[in-house]
């Protein structure tokens, strides 16, 4: 399935999600007077899902590839701050709240992961280098995948007939 937005990727709003999470989490009286962690664990939150657009809006695979991995990043350092909430006896009162935000975490850098695999094994350079003989050339392929895909589905069904 081809994007057009970054708003359209399943990652992003996820990524969104797990902000807002965050953001309900440390505006709870237990982060007064921790504002540096409160500040370290929103910055990395909100970086997941902005490394998404940004990498998504530069228009080539490699800096794609480059924005993701920093975007990974950032969600693995929302998991190990989580890791440090859950150890502190402060934050014991917020342990579901840590452990389904690390679980999400968690799930976003899988999502991250099978894209970027997907990225890294394409020869596709990005939209920013599509040229309108690339354009026409790459929709004269997907047409014949689809002629070809229905003339397959026909073989099936008259051999489904003769049975």
């Amino acid at each position: 399935m081809k994007y057009n937005r970054f708003e359209e990727l399943p990652v992003w709003p996820d990524a969104i999600e797990l902000a807002v999470h965050v953001f309900e989490l440390t505006a709870r009286r237990e982060f007064q007077g921790y504002y540096g962690i409160k500040d370290q664990i929103e910055r990395a939150v909100a970086s997941i899902s902005n490394n998404i657009a940004e990498g998504f809006e530069r228009g080539t695979t490699q800096e794609t590839i480059t924005f993701l991995y920093i975007s990974k990043g950032s969600s693995g350092e929302t998991r190990s701050l989580t890791n440090l909430l859950e150890r502190l006896p402060r934050f014991k009162v917020l342990r579901s709240q840590i452990l389904d935000i690390r679980a999400r975490a968690e799930s976003i850098s899988k999502q991250l992961r099978r894209w970027l695999d997907s990225l890294q094994n394409t020869d596709i350079r990005g939209p920013r280098y599509l040229t309108e003989k690339s354009r026409r050339m790459e929709q004269a392929k997907r047409e014949r995948q689809e002629f070809l895909k229905e003339l397959e589905e026909m073989r099936k069904g008259g051999h489904h007939e003769e049975t």
